[in-house]
């Protein structure tokens, strides 16, 4: 592969990342003027059991289909007939066991909106297929165009539908509108059409590494998710959705920085892994380009966190601006350990990357758990702590995998350090130098 169609990949990608970002962020200040924390919150506790069995809808084999130096139509059909039949069964399972999920939050209305949500699983195979498709050809421009116009349709209903007073029910809706226009909209760039197909032994190459992807992302998903589980389970739906909207802002930089460039370095990485040279080459020039384009925001998010919340969305939001402080102090090890995951997922380095995720996941656990008496800001103080150490031992992992030494990439990200150490004496000095009044 030629750096060309890298270079566009990673341009529309990041495109696409911002524009996401942008129109996400615009759409979710008028939800959040519209609807109170707790209805963010009652999404959030259903999400936590959707995502988490999420995972064992995609298998994996999606990513696998990507990573794949060969692959045919009948192997798309055939991932796509096994994810339709598990998402059948997985909603089924919802719809039956919804009554004890209400029970247990002793909220009836859990029941109807968990069965309600549930049926993303059914919509889901719709939607990965092509989209595997899309980025197997790193087309993603088309990824982009699809991505906003869903994003447009899904929050438009929501709005429309939290101004005439359905409150949770609205994000739900939604949701389930943005996934039916987006798999009309993919296969129509695609030319994908579902299809069945029983051949089960072409999937097993694609079974066994997806495997280690599900597994992967599903730690990687409760490592997310435990700090909205363990606040859902003391502090109530208030504190998970002041906590959420904190963190979804800390993590907004980095996931359309960040998050954008890892879609196209794994699939670079996957076609380039038996040259280690331009594997680190890959790995490292990103790492740099990432880190000029994204830390600036960080340093601004420092200086700004309170205003910033309390002038876009409101007084009853600003609690939030503690979990976006101290979270944005993680993003260096961010950076580090999303794209390390890049190396290891595109070298088949999966075990060992599971094994840093279990011990992530675990004190992240402990960790919450031990902050939970500093409230939502003790929680994101935990979250950073534990950070550092899992990402540190991604980064490693990386440089091993690769046979790389370390100040290759402190070199590479010198342009950002320099950058952002200025600017940071520049707010530094002007904020010593304004009235106390401003």
């Amino acid at each position: 592969m030629t750096s060309i169609p890298i270079r566009r990949g990673i341009a529309w990608a990041f495109a696409g990342r911002v524009s996401d970002q942008v129109l996400t962020f615009a759409f979710g200040v008028v939800l959040a003027r519209l609807l109170a924390p707790e209805a963010f919150g009652m999404l959030l506790t259903i999400q936590i059991f959707t995502g988490l069995v999420g995972f064992v809808a995609g298998g994996g084999m999606g990513q696998a289909l990507v990573r794949a130096e060969r692959v045919s139509k009948e192997d798309f059909d055939v991932v796509f007939t096994l994810q339709l039949l598990i998402g059948c069964v997985i909603y089924g399972l919802f719809y039956v066991t919804a009554p004890l999920f209400a029970d247990w939050y002793g909220n009836p209305m859990y029941r109807d909106l968990l069965r309600l949500s549930a049926l993303s699983f059914v919509f889901r195979p719709f939607v990965t297929v092509p989209t595997n498709a899309l980025h197997r050809d790193l087309r993603f421009k088309a990824m982009t165009g699809v991505n906003i116009a869903c994003l447009v349709a899904s929050s438009g209903v929501s709005i429309a539908l939290a101004l005439r007073g359905w409150d949770v029910w609205s994000l739900i809706w939604g949701g389930i509108a943005g996934s039916a226009l987006r798999s009309a909209l993919l296969m129509w760039q695609t030319g994908w059409r579902p299809a069945f197909s029983l051949q089960l032994a072409r999937a097993g190459d694609l079974a066994r590494y997806g495997a280690l992807v599900a597994g992967n992302d599903l730690v990687d998903y409760l490592r997310e998710r435990v700090s909205i589980f363990i606040l859902s389970q003391t502090l109530g739906p208030r504190s998970v959705g002041l906590f959420n909207k904190g963190e979804s802002l800390a993590m907004m930089p980095f996931l359309f920085a960040s998050g954008s460039v890892y879609q196209v370095l794994f699939r670079a990485l996957a076609l380039e892994q038996a040259n280690l040279d331009k594997c680190r080459y890959l790995f490292n020039r990103s790492i740099g380009l990432v880190a000029v384009y994204a830390t600036p925001i960080y340093v601004g998010l420092f200086w700004l966190a309170e205003p910033l919340v309390r002038g876009i969305y409101g007084a009853q939001w600003v609690a939030s601006a503690g979990p976006l402080f101290w979270l944005s102090f993680a993003w260096p090890i961010w950076l580090l350990g999303n794209l390390s995951g890049a190396v290891a997922a595109s070298h088949n380095r999966l075990g060992a990357e599971l094994r840093i995720q279990l011990l992530s996941l675990a004190l992240n656990a402990v960790a919450i758990w031990l902050a939970l008496p500093a409230g939502i800001d003790g929680v994101a103080w935990a979250l950073v702590a534990v950070s550092a150490t899992t990402g540190s031992m991604m980064f490693v992992l990386a440089l091993r995998t690769l046979q790389a030494d370390w100040r290759d990439t402190l070199r590479a990200l010198y342009p950002a350090i320099g950058l952002n150490l200025a600017l940071a004496l520049i707010l530094a000095g002007v904020e010593l130098t304004l009235p106390a009044w401003i």
